[in-house]
């Protein structure tokens, strides 16, 4: 399998150079980043690691990750992944860039509405005129020219690609309108359900204020407990305790 079908394959194999990344090279690419300062760039590593064993004859600084500040800094940052490439500022290229006729104004920030209500109109006669040269009889066998109704379909063809652009180009708008429409419901769903929480936590207030007045009225109701007598009372069933002169008249009697 040769090297662009591989970087083609959805599931491609190992590069071929993953058996490079053994311990013992990570180790002495360490040792090598130690002894030499990063703004020296011209060294010899076998004489830098001369004590050490199993050097290889290919640079160390081979095994060191990707810099992504050096991708960044180029004017078009990219990066290829299964021999296809991709730019990190994601950029759709407007109907010019991709070789076709642009009809209306590049600048986003100029006002497209006059250049395609232009285009729609030409789009409309082109139509007509369309339907009337499908109605003319056809040219000689002689004739070179093109037919008309020809010409009047590439000219709609061209209009219909500058619509189709120009409506691609408001994506990254509608997709932000579509955005702020739905938070702004998440906010009216969140403020609905607050308000139904305060609704109901109001409601519990004014019931237990009643419950609160029910149980004062019923505790004045009562009789206080200051006003209830402590003394003993005695009851009509219990005898009556003998004095002193019924006993002398009871001795009187029995003597």
């Amino acid at each position: 399998m040769d090297d662009d079908a591989e970087l083609r394959n959805p599931f491609p194999s190992p590069p071929s150079h993953y058996t490079k990344y053994t311990s013992h090279n990570l180790n002495l690419l360490a040792l090598l980043k130690e002894r030499v300062p990063d703004t020296d760039l011209a060294f010899n590593q076998h004489e830098i690691l001369k004590d050490q064993t199993d050097v290889p004859d290919w640079p160390l600084t081979q095994l060191e990750k990707p810099r992504v500040d050096w991708i960044l800094k180029e004017p078009e940052p990219y990066y290829d992944v299964f021999g296809d490439r991709w730019f990190v500022k994601d950029k759709i290229p407007s109907l010019a860039e991709l070789g076709g006729q642009q009809l209306y104004p590049e600048d986003p920030d100029v006002d497209r509405r006059p250049a395609l209500q232009t285009i729609l109109r030409s789009m409309l006669v082109t139509y007509s005129n369309l339907t009337s040269a499908l109605l003319a009889p056809p040219p000689t066998a002689s004739s070179t020219a093109p037919p008309q109704w020809q010409q009047h379909v590439e000219w709609i063809t061209i209009l219909g690609q500058n619509l189709m652009a120009a409506a691609n180009d408001l994506r990254p708008v509608q997709a932000r309108g579509n955005l702020e429409l739905m938070m702004r419901r998440q906010l009216d769903l969140r403020r609905d359900e607050t308000r139904v929480i305060h609704t109901k936590c109001d409601t519990l207030e004014v019931r237990l204020a009643e419950l609160r007045g029910s149980a004062e009225d019923l505790k004045q109701s009562k009789i206080p407990s200051s006003e209830v007598s402590t003394e003993p009372v005695m009851s009509s069933d219990e005898p009556t305790p003998l004095t002193e002169e019924d006993l002398l008249r009871w001795a009187e009697e029995a003597g």
